[in-house]
């Protein structure tokens, strides 16, 4: 049962992008790219493969969340704008008297 406490207020509605998500996904394809890049030119002999890559994909991972981090910033920026303003309305919902708590006492 409804009480004379239901009011209505606005509220706004808009999906926003969960910025973490797209700074691990920035993280990994940075790390995908400095190893592409890595792999696809010559290795100095004397340092080798892994250590150039681990040096690489220090950038990769710096440059590639700063890159992901900034759409996410843009894309919540568009989202904000198509945001909609709907009337909800809040019902506190009481219990009758009858259906109060049980009593400790034995029947």
């Amino acid at each position: 049962m409804s009480t004379p406490q239901d009011r209505e207020s606005e509220v706004r509605i808009r999906r926003a992008p969960k910025f973490a998500v797209f700074a691990i996904l920035g993280a990994i394809i940075g790390v995908i790219v400095a190893l592409i890049l890595t792999a696809a030119f010559p290795i100095d002999e004397t340092i080798g493969f892994g250590p150039t890559f681990g040096y690489f994909s220090i950038y990769g991972i710096v440059f590639g969340v700063l890159v992901a981090c900034v759409i996410a910033v843009i894309l919540d920026r568009v989202l904000a704008r198509k945001a909609k303003t709907l009337r909800a309305s809040i019902d506190r919902l009481q219990p009758a008297d009858d259906d109060a708590a049980p009593s400790d006492e034995p029947q």
